[in-house]
């Protein structure tokens, strides 16, 4: 029989809802996989050992007089949250030593509502400082590492989450993605990661967004498990799938006229069918080139031919798309980017203790005009305008999730190997910080300016068989509503 970290998310659920497994039994078992596995991947910041297993005992007296067709969607299904959103009672860090590191006062949107749902926290996992980096390394804590290979990078921001998923510590977790924070760590760690639409589910973000790019969604092992954790992230709601081609599905797998409910399970439900034939663009170009010129490395191009090769054998079309970006780019969106850093809440006394690219662009942030961010969102509002009239000649687009190989640890900072060195000592190249992250994932920031949802999938390890050697992935983006349709084509091709 399986043990429980090796059923997949859906599978759990059952087992739980049939009363199987307790809650309290399903907790127990992935905190003992935390205490073990921890240690060596840094996955968590904090563990809520009494406060998980007290919400579970709470959730079996729950099922002793609730029925099974009553009970939650996630009933008693062991999650986390990223240490950037609120759980009440426990310490919100933000992955920085600079702030009071103070038990919040209530839950965030998200995690009200997959406690709604039946979901039970078993802590906060490692993200980088304010989640403005693609690595979750910070002065705090140890660096959350790569399941697949120690040395390297989980990715971030939601780098915690997707290596707690990846290593079995969890069956799947929430993320937010602001410019890929979803989308990088389950790509370097092998995982399917979906961003979905803007202002489909919260962000659960406490810092402010003014370019409204954070969004939160599912990092998961299969596109099913992804699939539960939407309609646990948009209850009751029917799943819209938008392209012209998706319109031809059959009605049960669209939304109704005026956006009726089809009720509970509608995108784990979407994935009983297949999609139909759909005309997929194939694109390199980034809007980051003209400011970061780049090469994508053989393992990002190898995953690209191998996706290529997955939808063709699926019976799709497949044709390059070349894509004109506007060079304004790059500092239009690092302008909106770090526009909340500016006005995060920290004592002048203890901004010497931000990492060097924190406190860079924190100083960036408040020397710019109220006029330059209002014009760098403006921007960035025609940016997507003309983006997303691009992508449309397409059903979907598709091009790598990266353009390296997972990142060792260290590498983004010159920090080798992660070690926590004192304050004093970081090195401090932030722009050089910067620039790396740019050339590492130069097609992820633009998806979340456009608004549009997005899925990654593992179709490539450097090592040419799963599980073996490193990850890479491929990232497919869909129009708005699209998110149904992106979970068929990652369920039709085996993930």
């Amino acid at each position: 029989m399986a043990e429980l970290h090796e059923l997949s998310a859906v599978a759990l659920r059952d087992e739980l809802r049939q009363g199987k497994v307790s809650a309290a039994e399903a907790a127990a078992h992935f905190l003992q996989r935390i205490e073990q596995k921890n240690p060596l991947l840094g996955a968590f910041i904090t563990v809520t050992v009494d406060q998980a297993m007290e919400h579970a005992r709470s959730a079996d007296s729950r099922r002793s007089r609730t029925p099974a067709g009553e009970l939650p969607l996630l009933h008693g299904m062991p999650l986390a949250f990223k240490d950037l959103t609120d759980v009440e009672g426990v310490p919100t860090t933000h992955g920085s030593a600079a702030l009071d590191h103070k038990p919040a006062l209530s839950d965030a949107p998200l995690v009200a509502l997959l406690r709604k749902a039946g979901a039970i926290s078993l802590g906060k996992t490692q993200v980088p400082e304010f989640g403005l980096t693609a690595y979750s390394e910070n002065r705090i804590a140890p660096p959350s590492r790569n399941p697949h290979g120690p040395s390297r990078s989980s990715g971030g921001s939601s780098g915690g989450s997707a290596a707690a998923v990846a290593a079995g510590l969890l069956p799947f977790a929430p993320g937010s993605d602001g410019g890929g924070s979803v989308r990088i760590p389950a790509a370097a760690c092998g995982l399917v990661g979906l961003k979905p639409g803007r202002g489909l589910v919260p962000a659960g973000e406490s810092l402010g967004d003014p370019a409204r790019l954070v969004v939160a969604g599912p990092i998961a092992r299969t596109s099913a498990d992804a699939a539960l954790m939407m309609d646990a992230l948009v209850p009751g709601s029917s799943p819209a799938l938008s392209t012209p081609a998706a319109r031809s599905l059959p009605a049960s797998t669209r939304a109704a006229p005026g956006g009726v409910a089809r009720g509970e399970g509608a995108y784990l439900e979407a994935l009983e069918q297949d999609p139909p034939r759909l005309r997929i663009g194939v694109t390199l170009d980034s809007p980051w080139s003209s400011t970061f010129p780049f090469s994508p490395e053989q393992e990002a191009l190898d995953a690209l031919q191998a996706g290529i090769g997955l939808l063709e054998h699926a019976g799709h079309a497949l044709g390059e798309a070349s894509m004109r970006y506007d060079n304004r780019y790059p500092d239009a969106f690092t302008t909106a980017w770090t526009a909340a850093v500016g006005t995060a809440r920290i004592s002048p006394h203890r901004e010497a203790l931000l990492a060097p690219l924190t406190r860079t662009f924190r100083r960036r942030a408040q020397q710019r005009s109220p006029a330059k961010l209002a014009e760098s969102l403006a921007f960035l509002r025609q940016f997507q305008h003309d983006t997303v009239a691009q992508f449309a000649q397409w059903d979907l687009m598709l091009m790598p999730a990266l353009a390296q190989t997972p990142r060792p640890v260290g590498w983004f900072t010159g920090l080798h190997g992660g070690e926590r060195w004192p304050a004093a000592h970081w090195p401090g190249d932030a722009d050089g910080d910067y620039r790396k992250q740019c050339e590492y994932a130069p097609w992820s920031s633009m998806i979340n300016v456009c608004g549009l949802p997005a899925i990654t999938l593992p179709v490539h390890w450097t090592g040419g068989t799963p599980g073996l050697g490193l990850p890479m992935g491929i990232q497919l983006v869909g129009p708005a509503g699209s998110e149904a349709l992106l979970l068929q084509v990652a369920n039709q091709l085996g993930y």
